[in-house]
C-alpha cells in the first residue's frame, strides 16, 4: 500500500484506492459480472479497457488488498482474481452509485435494471449480496433459500434484453 498521502481525509484516502474510472469497472465487472480472469474483464466490459491498463489497475488493486491473486486449478497458465472483504465492502457503494446514477443520469434499462432492484432491496439485498460474494470469493459459507442475488440481478437484466429484443422489427 502507499504511504505518501495528500491528506488524511477519508474520502481523499478513498479515492487514492479506487477514485480512477478503470479500477471502480474492474471491481463492478467482478462483483456484479463474475469475471475473475484477466481475458474476461479485457474482453466482456462494456466499456472497452485496453490491456496495458488493465494489468496496471489489477496491479495497483493487488497491492491495496482490494483483490487476490492465485494461480487457476483448471489452467496452469491461467490466474483468478478474487475479491477481499475490503472490495465485498463497497456493494451499499456502488448500490448507491447506481441509484444517484439511475436518478440524474441518461443511463439504458439493461445496463441499470441490476441498479434498480440493488436500490429498491435496500440493505438487506446488499448484505446477502455480499454474503454470497464472500461465499465466491473467499470461501465463506452463505445462508439462502431460493435464487441467489447474482441470479435475480442476471434474469432481471436478461429479461429486459428478451423483452427489447421482442420490440425491435426485424
Amino acid at each position: 500500500m502507499s504511504t505518501a498521502h495528500r491528506s488524511g481525509c477519508p474520502i481523499n484516502l478513498s479515492l487514492e484506492v479506487f477514485g480512477d474510472r478503470w479500477s471502480l469497472i474492474i471491481l463492478r465487472d467482478m462483483v456484479f459480472g463474475g469475471r475473475r480472469h484477466f481475458r474476461e474483464l479485457l474482453t466482456q466490459s462494456e466499456e472497452g479497457i485496453s490491456s496495458n491498463i488493465l494489468a496496471d489497475r489489477l496491479k495497483m488493486l493487488l497491492d491495496e488488498d482490494m483483490v487476490t491473486k492465485a494461480d487457476d486449478p483448471s489452467h496452469k497458465q491461467k490466474a483468478v482474481y478474487s475479491l477481499t472483504e475490503k472490495s465485498i465492502a463497497l456493494v451499499p457503494i456502488f448500490a448507491h452509485l447506481g441509484a444517484w446514477g439511475r436518478r440524474y443520469l441518461p443511463v439504458s434499462e439493461e445496463l441499470s435494471i441490476r441498479a434498480r432492484l440493488l436500490e429498491e432491496g435496500g440493505s438487506a439485498l446488499w448484505e446477502q449480496f455480499m454474503a454470497e460474494l464472500r461465499e465466491a470469493h473467499l470461501g465463506t459459507p452463505a445462508k439462502r433459500k431460493g435464487p441467489s442475488v447474482a441470479e435475480r440481478l442476471q434474469a432481471a437484466y436478461e429479461d429486459v434484453l428478451a423483452r427489447q429484443s421482442a420490440k425491435t422489427p426485424r
